[in-house]
């Protein structure tokens, strides 16, 4: 495959990936038919995540900022490292329903998590603001390597601390009764 011909196929999934990962981030705030921010707040709460609104609206913002990033080919390696974090979070919320998004299950997350991953390791190529700005050289495979590690680091506290959420609405529930 030719330079330009993986520039092409780059820019062709950074655009329609990072558009429905925008898309799927203003769902989260009520738009284009999405739930609202009262609804997945909800969720977030059910999950673990709490307080759900500000965790909400926080998973919304960075599905927006970075699907927007990543159309445009700008910050690529910390927009992709971003959403793999998101999205890896996500997956714990959907991996109990199984393995397609027909019954809410792990399919999307998975899939929008491994399509960050392959752009945080290829880069966003030269159809991109990050080549145009010079700076698209900026992270190679120690330093992508490196994001990834800081985010995998995140998500763990994340998954950590919505376990302790999780066990202490449990014991609560269990007193109450």
């Amino acid at each position: 495959m030719t330079g330009a011909s993986a520039d092409i196929g780059l820019l062709a999934l950074r655009v329609v990936f990072g558009l429905y990962l925008a898309g799927h981030g203003l769902q989260k705030f009520g738009r284009l038919g999405g739930p609202g921010l009262a609804a997945t707040a909800q969720a977030f709460d059910r999950g673990g995540f709490r307080p759900g609104r500000p965790m909400a609206a926080l998973a919304g913002s960075l599905e927006i900022a970075g699907g927007l990033a990543l159309v445009a080919g700008f910050a690529g390696p910390a927009a992709a490292a971003t959403v793999v974090g998101v999205m890896l979070v996500a997956c714990s919320l959907h991996v109990p329903n199984g393995l397609w998004e027909s019954k809410k299950g792990v399919e999307l997350p998975a899939v929008f998590a491994t399509a960050g991953l392959a752009l945080l390791f290829t880069g966003t190529g030269r159809v991109s603001l990050d080549h145009l700005l010079g700076i698209d050289d900026l992270a190679g495979l120690r330093e992508s390597a490196l994001l990834l590690a800081v985010v995998l680091a995140g998500v763990a506290v994340t998954l950590v601390r919505r376990r302790a959420q999780l066990r202490s609405a449990a014991v609560r529930s269990a007193e109450q009764q």
